[in-house]
């Protein structure tokens, strides 16, 4: 048979995204991203300093964005993303459209998105006012992440992190499990889990069966983000982002009383203390029962 009766491979929009020079995460991001579409990624420069205010501050600066975003031009994507969350939480809201715009404007005007907007972007899809939040982070730059989001008048009603300052993409399955179910989600609407070092994609879905409330993470939303600015649509079943199906079911566990509560004080997490059982069981047929969290 002549390989050239196909015409070529199918048709590719691409997607540049520009990550921390750290980050392993490169295959997470692919399982988001639907067939016609390509991911072009790039790192930022390195630079010798542990995951805390200071490198977010260095790994976000416009002339680094810029640069990288004229690299990935080359290959004409349709739009662009930063993946790093603290990188684009750090300077505020001002600052993160800043950093937006001068990516666009160094991408022929190409839609660009960061972590930090796109989790603005899904808590509005989600109609989400009140998050618990959770992190790899240390305090400091975890009450950053607070910080931004009370600027966009989301209340942050409790708050757990790790402590970690480097390496996070180490970070298991389990680990992050058990610091979700340590999460107090009382008055919450939804679960952010930060970082776009750590790997989600799997343990959304049985989060979402066990503690019966939307759960979205930095990775998932980045792509649903930039996704959506590309004109294509993320894959990933029983995600109540992304799944309508998945937001239905869990509507119904939803309503919560009217009025923000004060956020919580952070309280360090710890890989050795015992996780609290799950507020509701996970329903018998959810496909997420079956995660492997070894």
């Amino acid at each position: 048979m002549d390989i050239t009766t196909f015409g070529g491979p199918v048709p590719q929009r691409g997607i540049g995204v520009v990550a921390p020079f750290d980050f392993a995460l490169d295959r997470e991001l692919w399982r988001w991203t639907p067939e016609e579409v390509s991911l072009h990624l790039t790192r930022t420069p390195y630079v010798p300093v542990e995951v805390s205010v200071d490198m977010a501050r260095l790994i976000s600066e416009h002339e680094t964005l810029q640069h990288a975003v004229t690299a990935l031009d080359a290959v004409r994507p349709v739009s662009f993303a930063y993946a790093c969350t603290s990188g684009s939480f750090v300077g505020g809201i001002a600052y993160e459209r800043a950093m937006c715009a001068s990516m666009s404007g160094s991408g022929r005007g190409m839609p660009s998105v960061t972590t930090s907007g796109a989790l603005l972007e899904a808590l509005q899809e989600l109609g989400a006012r009140r998050v618990s939040v959770i992190t790899p982070y240390t305090q400091s730059l975890t009450d950053a992440l607070a910080d931004y989001l009370a600027e966009a008048d989301i209340d942050v009603v409790s708050r757990e992190y790790m402590g970690l300052t480097g390496e996070i993409w180490q970070v298991g399955y389990r680990d992050v499990v058990e610091l979700a179910r340590s999460a107090d989600l009382t008055d919450a609407d939804c679960l952010f889990i930060s970082c776009t070092n750590l790997a989600t994609y799997d343990v959304i879905p049985q989060l979402e069966a066990e503690l019966r409330i939307p759960v979205i993470s930095a990775n998932q939303v980045t792509m649903w983000s930039a996704l959506r600015h590309a004109g294509a649509q993320p894959t990933g079943d029983y995600q109540s982002l992304i799944d309508p199906a998945a937001r239905a079911a869990l509507a119904p566990y939803c309503s919560k009383s009217a009025g923000p509560s004060a956020p919580s004080a952070a309280v360090e997490w710890s890989p050795l203390a015992a996780a609290p059982e799950p507020a509701a069981p996970t329903p018998p047929d959810d496909p997420a029962t079956s995660l492997d969290l070894g």
